[in-house]
Parts: C-alpha cells; structure tokens; sequence
C-alpha cells in the first residue's frame, strides 16, 4: 500500500504554527471556540483593568497641591464607569448579534456616522494595541539593567509578532495562556489595596476632614467655579480609564450563549474590578502621602511604601511580582485591539465602507487579514513613536469617545422614537442620556486638553482613514449598479423565451439520460445571478451542442457575517443549495443533463480544488468554467476590491493539468 503523500513544507510549518483547519460545519464548534464570561473578562476586560495602572495616577497627579480633592474624582469616575456599564448593556440587549458602536450609529443615526464611529473605534483599537505593549515594555524595562534599554524597540515588536501570531491561531487560544497573568494582577492588587486600608484604617475619618479643608482652601484661592473646573480637569485626564467597556458589544459572536447575559456579566465583572481599583488607589494614594518620584511610576511608589516594612525579603518579591503582573497585564491588554478590531473591520466590510476580503475567516475560522491589518498598523505606529508611550498617551482615548458620543446619541434617539411600544423607556433613555453627556464632556474636554500637544495627529488619522472608506464605499455603490445592470437577466431566465440557451433539446426532463463519457461542462456560480447565467449562456455560444452534462458547483462563504451560530451557517447551507438546484433545474428544461455540488467553506479556491478528483473521476471528459466580471476599467483599485478567486483555481488546476477555462463577462 502506497504512504499517503505529506503536505507540503510550508502546510506543515503552517500547521505547526497557527494550527490545522478547523469544519465550520461542525455544530459543537461554537461551543467549543465561545467565551464564558470569565474568559471574555480577561481577553476584553484586561484593556479597562489596565489602565488602573496609568488612568488613576494621572487623574491624581492633575491636582497638583489640592491632592485631597481626589475623592470626588475616583467618585465621579466611578459613577461613570457603571453608568457607561449600564447604558452598553442596554445596547447588547438591542443589538444581541454585536458591532457595538458601529452598528448603533449604522442603524439608528445614519450609515455615514457609522462609518464615522467604525474609524474612530480602528484608530482607538490600533492604539490600544500599540500603548499597551509600549507601557508593558517600558514597566517591564524598568526591572532590567540600564544598557538594555537600546533593546526595548525591538523587544515590543517581538512582542507584537507573538500577540498577532496567537491570535492567528484563534480567540480562545490567544485568551487561555494569559488567564495566570490576569489573575496574578487582580490577586496582587485586590490584597495589596486592602492590606494597604486595613492598616491605616484608623486614619479613614480624616481624610473626610483633608478633604473638606483641601475645599475650602481651594476655594479661597481659584473660587468655586475654579476648584470645579480643577476636579473635572482630573477627571477628564483619566479618560483612559473608561477605554475597553465598549469592546463586549462588539464581540457578541465569540461570546457563549446565551449572548446577552454572558456579555452584561463580563461588563458587571469589569464595572466591579475597575471601580474597586480606582476607588482603592486613589484613597491608597492619600493615605499613604504618595507623591511622585522621577523615574517610579506612582503606583509603584503606592506599593513600596506599602510593602516597605514587611520582615525580610517579603515585601521586596511582593513587590517585584505584583509590579511584574502589572508590565505583564499590559500585554494582555493588547488582545483588546486584536480581537474587536478586526471584528469592526469585518462589519464595516459587510456594508461595503472597506474591502469585502476583512469579512472572510481563516481555515482556523478568525479573521486572518484583519488581524494582519491591526498588527500592521500597531507596527507602523510603533516605529512612528518609537514605542515612546509619552507620545502614545497622547494620541489614545480621543477617537473612542467619538463612538462613546454616536452609540449613545443612537440609543436616546430609539428609545425615544419608540416610546409608545416600549415600558420603562424613560429609564432607558436617562441611562443612555447621562451616558451621552458625560461622554460629550469627555470627549471635548480630552480633545481641548490634547490637541496642541499632538492629539491632532489621532483626529487626521481618523479623518484619512474615514477619507478612503467613503472613496471605498463610492466604488462599491458605482460597481454595484453595473452588476443590477447584469443580474436584470435573471427574472427572465427561467422563462421558456429566454435565448441563453440557444440549442434547447427537445424531450421531457424524465427522459434526460446520463452518459458519463460525454463533454461535462462543470461551471462554478457565486448564486443565481446574472454573473453565472451569462457564463452558461458563454459556453453555448463558444462550443455550441458540445456538452451535454452540466454540473454547477457553489461555496457558501463562511465569513464573519455568517460564522455566528449554528442557525446562521444552517441558513447559508439552505441558500447554496437553493440557488445550484435553480441552475440544474434550468439546464434541465433544455433538455440537458445537470447535477449540483453545494458546499460551505472559508475558501472557495480550496473547497473547489479538494472537490476536483472525485467530479474528474465521475466525469472523466469535464472541463472546469468560471465566469470573471469585466469592469469598465481594470485599475489597481478593482483588483483590491474584488474577487478574483477564478485565476487562482485556474492556476492550481492548471498544476494539475485540469483544463479552465475563465469567462469574461463584461459590464457596461
């Protein structure tokens, strides 16, 4: 018996690295590849866990000698946090098959400020990515001897290639191995903040009266309107800290089911964790007198003062290893970027604002180009600044509260649009409300304070970025029009006075008889269209009566639009099946013998190149067609937008010596 041929070298490093191919026809897959609510809290909630790291210090050093005014910060943030919780899980229980804030803006403001909303949460996605590996790297620098610090560039790239290679491997397996490093942090943190409370607890009460005090005496010095203009200075300066709520609703596919309540769980786990370490360090600062030191981030001079009189080494490895897990969270923080990232980029690809190919799914069933394109663009950013995270804190958090702005914008206006079917739609709408301005306020307030100083680089990104969208979408709506153009055969094509088939056979269906050494003509369709019709109609008009078998073959591409559920991929599998049955019961009619071959797959150059041998062995004289659509011009620009999967399978059958033929069918 002959060994089974090996695959080639590289399917092999392929495989070793990123895995082997996954069924998407499997209905135990989405089970097995979804989130339960603790692992979705660490592969999301680690972007807003994170930022107690930076979010809170800043906010507190902003106060410069009125430090005690804190309190009323780390409330207000607090306040915001659950609020923004609260009015996002109103949002996944609208739109429980997920895009977030792209969506909201998509369906209830208009599709242009969707587009608007899906840049800005790339932008803020791409600078999630690359501020979280850029502080990780720094923090974790800071343990290393001096003359290293050439390396640290090179280093967040190695890190960023790692990242961008286990999420090619899948979510989950990208969202496991980082489980230990989660729960060191929250470990770590949760008993140092309260170690820390219980042994001054004793001191509690008088920072009721610091904090009075601090209001008076700030009062005597910039007056009451100042010393409110001073809190909400702080509080819009920790912005970065209310980052990553909004990722759950956009990752509503890869969360188990039920959806909705694993969602508004992982968001309850986040509101709660990120709250208690706001509120914990701000208090933790007070208390301990914490003030900031060159070259020491304040929470780590938070934790020495903490840790400082424990016997004797304790306190030293205490503090090597939560200010470890803090360096290391960040990285963790990083998958925020690669998992909703390309998610936005496949819902805004889906509606034709960006090349349709961000939708299509690896073989391991991820969205491979997207999470290409957001390592990419981390890249390019990191080499921008240099992985300088001064420069990076300035351009992150603006863009967000520009989705923060439209998603609820959005929800006030359903809610109030459909008050008369709805109860207790006043409390919906004062969440979303309170949530609207609360973010507005941010929102101007983080650009007023950030753009001299850089921030204006993030808002033209977002608007160059927003520039080829529009351009993309322009494209697809001109072309669109030359294909409606196209398919306007098809309500005719069934009729008997259609001409596509010029040498109908005259006999009844019944009497068709099948001979399998006869000319087959196997056609590859994309649905019944225009497209597929005009290449039946190519094959008559090149090789007359020649062939007198037919067999149409169809993939249903499984893309991020589908791969949501086992009753989404049932549905795709139904509409395959529907429209080849369509062609063969047309070809039928003529007198012609045809069969069908429906399939699903992320690939159809695959799917149809696996297929091949047995449709060659049943049919030993076939001969592969595709049709290939012709536009006006042929630019750079349709070679990017449009499949062109026919010259590929063309060229892998070729290898063969599998003849195929393309034809072109032009649009005018």
């Amino acid at each position: 018996m002959q060994a089974p041929c090996k695959p080639p070298i590289g399917k092999r490093l392929k495989n070793f690295m990123i895995g082997t191919a996954r069924n998407p026809l499997d209905p135990s897959l989405f089970r097995n590849l979804s989130l339960i609510a603790l692992f979705a809290w660490v592969g999301l909630g680690a972007d807003a866990l994170s930022s107690s790291s930076y979010g809170p210090s800043e906010a507190f050093l902003t106060l410069g000698g009125h430090k005690y005014l804190a309190i009323f910060v780390a409330i207000g943030t607090m306040i915001t946090i659950f609020v923004i919780t609260k009015s996002y899980s109103q949002i996944v229980e609208a739109f429980p098959s997920g895009g977030g804030g792209y969506v909201v803006a998509s369906k209830l403001l208009s599709p242009t400020l969707g587009a608007v909303s899906g840049c800005a949460l790339l932008v803020d996605y791409v600078l999630t990515i690359t501020l979280s590996i850029a502080c990780g790297t720094d923090a974790l620098f800071s343990f290393f001897p001096a003359g290293w610090q050439v390396y640290k560039l090179l280093f967040a790239i190695g890190i960023l290639a790692v990242l961008v290679l286990m999420n090619l491997r899948g979510t989950k397996e990208a969202v496991l191995p980082l489980v230990p490093i989660f729960v060191l942090f929250l470990v770590t943190h949760v008993f140092i903040i309260i170690y820390g409370l219980v042994i001054h607890g004793p001191n509690l009460p008088t920072i009721a009266q610091d904090t009075a005090s601090d209001v008076r005496s700030a009062g005597m010095q910039v007056g009451f309107i100042g010393v409110l203009a001073l809190i909400m200075h702080s509080y819009s300066m920790g912005a970065g800290t209310y980052t990553g709520i909004e990722a759950v609703s956009n990752s509503m596919p890869v969360l188990r089911e039920p959806k909705v309540k694993t969602a508004q769980k992982t968001m309850r786990y986040m509101a709660i964790s990120l709250s208690f370490m706001v509120i914990g360090l701000m208090v933790a600062y007070l208390l301990f007198n914490v003030t900031s030191q060159p070259g020491k981030t304040l929470n780590a001079v938070l934790f020495e003062n903490i840790t400082g009189n424990w016997p004797g080494s304790t306190g030293y490895y205490f503090l090597v290893a939560i200010l470890f897990s803090e360096a290391v969270l960040l990285f963790v923080a990083a998958q925020t970027g690669f998992i909703d990232g390309p998610r936005v980029l496949a819902y805004m690809s889906l509606d034709r604002w960006l090349p349709t190919r961000f939708a299509n799914l690896s073989d391991r069933l991820v969205s491979q180009n997207g999470i290409l394109i957001m390592g990419g663009a981390a890249l390019l950013m990191m080499m921008y600044t240099h992985g300088s995270v001064q420069q990076l804190v300035v351009l992150y958090s603006i863009t967000v509260f520009i989705t923060f702005v439209l998603s609820q914008s959005g929800m006030v206006r359903h809610w109030w649009l459909n008050r008369s079917k709805m109860k207790g739609w006043v409390h919906k709408m004062l969440v979303n409300g309170i949530g609207l301005a609360l973010s507005g306020f941010i929102l101007v307030s983080v650009v007023t304070l950030k753009f001299n100083e850089g921030g204006w680089v993030t808002i033209m990104i977002a608007a160059a970025l927003l520039g080829v969208v529009f351009f993309v979408r322009g494209h697809y709506n001109l072309t669109g029009k030359l294909i409606k153009k196209l398919d306007a055969i098809v309500p005719t094509a069934e009729s008997c006075d259609c001409d596509i088939i010029p040498h109908t056979r005259h006999g009844k269906t019944s009497e068709i008889k099948f001979d399998q050494n006869t000319k087959t003509a196997v056609v590859m369709v994309s649905g019944f269209n225009g497209l597929g019709l005009n290449a039946v109609s190519s094959i008559f008009k090149l090789f007359g009566d020649s062939f007198k078998n037919f067999v149409f073959i169809e993939v249903g591409i499984v893309d991020a639009g589908v791969f949501k559920g086992v009753e989404e991929m049932e549905n795709l599998t139904a509409k395959v099946k529907s429209d080849v049955n369509r062609y063969v019961n047309f070809v039928r009619e003529h007198g012609y013998y045809a069969e069908s071959i429906a399939m699903a797959g992320t690939d159809v150059v695959e799917e149809v190149y696996k297929t091949a041998p047995s449709i060659l062995e049943r049919f030993p004289n076939a001969v592969f067609f595709g049709g290939q659509i012709v536009f006006p011009k042929d630019t750079i620009f349709t070679r990017i937008l449009h499949n062109y999967s026919v010259f590929s399978l063309q060229r892998k059958l070729y290898r063969d010596g599998i003849p195929f033929i393309i034809l072109p069918v032009k649009v005018e």
